[in-house]
């Protein structure tokens, strides 16, 4: 996290020296930096887009492609080391701390005063949306890691109940691969197969070990005879997978999914917004299920906006505007709706979901109040990014035949510590 700050820092230090040359932004418009490029994503921001429009605010795109972000990270640096911020990025969990440490965000906490975000978002969101007692991001949406996706048409051609456990996952996937179908649909980047782990850890050793483990980072939870097993049943995964999943993009993976050509994939419910946008329905066309074995708990990741400071300048009207409605819940539930995701604010009616949406909104409830809404590690909100990083290189290196289980189980509290 370290060298992770500097950068950080530097970047803001940069754009502090460069203040008086940033280009002046027109009082209702936003310049917007994300990385929602696909379909359902798209749909998903359009909403957005359409809510500020109707204020009359110009909405500046700013996309930059890449699941997870990486590379919206990597473009919003160099921006903000030329003096020339977004009016607004999206962000995670630990980044957005590590911007608000280096001074970059703009304190949104009049608007969160005023619209009750204190009330109404989970205490979990709360730690990566407020910095120092001020709100410094506006979470958007809780998306949730610990989901199996389902070809209906698939599922009846295999025609065994749906898995609730571990050993009924893998007797589904193996009758799926007796009959020619790709049990798992999977992409082969590091923070796809992490997404999946986090899943397999949970499943193997309950909130329990996943808090140890993956968050905590507890020595002896890592070291555990459980987690081995959770190395086992990745490598066992991989088995599932078919030879072309090297570096597919996910949403090529939910598409295979989506066309019946693969049973299943282990992903985030945003892959319920490219279901959507290819006019499917559930319980009709496709199945969402918990992760086998992990109902009653949930894993997150929340899509937030971060704000930047322009000099010593309050934030101007169309950033207010923004900030603002992102948090109505008129917003959030019809900006929801088609990503597939939880409204940040559970005070959200949930009358315009389907059922799949019906079910993530009560999961989440369920979790806050059992205090088993955990950040997912493999998505930023569970540890920092070296320490996810490291984490990454492991998984991957062990879905990829480049480790060992034992390899992997030995070299994951190493990479692990070696990166705090």
């Amino acid at each position: 996290m370290f060298k992770k700050m500097l950068s950080v820092a530097a970047a803001t230090a940069a754009l502090l020296a460069f203040q008086p040359a940033a280009p002046a932004r027109a009082a209702d418009s936003v310049e917007v930096l994300h990385w929602w490029t696909s379909g359902g994503e798209a749909a998903g921001l359009a909403v957005l887009k359409k809510t500020l429009a109707d204020q009359g605010v110009e909405w500046k795109d700013a996309p930059v492609a890449g699941g997870g972000g990486s590379g919206a990270m990597t473009t919003l640096k160099a921006r903000m080391t030329a003096g020339n911020p977004p009016t607004a990025s999206q962000m995670l969990g630990y980044a957005i701390l590590d911007w608000a440490e280096a001074g970059a965000l703009a304190d949104l906490t009049p608007i969160a005063v005023a619209n009750h975000w204190d009330s109404a978002i989970p205490k979990a969101i709360q730690k990566f949306a407020t910095y120092e007692g001020k709100w410094i991001a506006a979470p958007v949406n809780v998306h949730s890691t610990n989901w199996i996706w389902v070809s209906k048409a698939a599922m009846d051609k295999v025609g065994l109940p749906a898995p609730t456990d571990w050993d009924s996952l893998i007797k589904v996937m193996d009758k799926a691969k007796s009959l020619g179908i790709i049990p798992l649909a999977q992409g082969g980047q590091a923070w796809q197969e992490a997404t999946m782990f986090d899943s397999v850890v949970l499943t193997t050793g309950g909130a329990d070990l996943y808090k140890k483990a993956m968050i905590d980072l507890d020595e002896g939870a890592l070291k555990s005879p459980a987690m081995h097993t959770a190395f086992e049943r990745m490598a066992k995964l991989r088995t599932y997978v078919d030879p072309n999943f090297p570096g597919r993009d996910w949403n090529l993976a939910t598409s295979m999914v989506i066309k019946g050509e693969a049973l299943l994939q282990v992903m985030g419910d945003w892959a319920k917004g490219e279901f959507i946008n290819a006019k499917k329905e559930p319980g009709k066309d496709f199945l969402c299920f918990r992760f086998p074995g992990t109902q009653g708990v949930v894993t997150f990741n929340a899509d937030q906006f971060v704000f930047f400071k322009h000099g010593s300048a309050p934030l101007d009207a169309g950033a207010t505007k923004m900030a603002t409605d992102i948090e109505t819940a008129s917003f959030q539930s019809a900006f929801n709706v088609i990503k597939g995701s939880a409204p940040a604010r559970t005070d959200v009616p949930d009358t315009a979901f389907d059922a799949c949406g019906k079910k993530a909104m009560a999961d989440l409830k369920d979790a806050v109040a059992k205090n088993t809404l955990l950040g997912s590690s493999a998505q930023g909100y569970g540890v920092p990014p070296a320490i996810q990083n490291a984490m990454y290189d492991v998984i991957t290196k062990l879905f990829n035949g480049q480790l060992t289980v034992d390899q992997a189980f030995a070299e994951f509290p190493k990479a692990i510590a070696a990166a705090k």
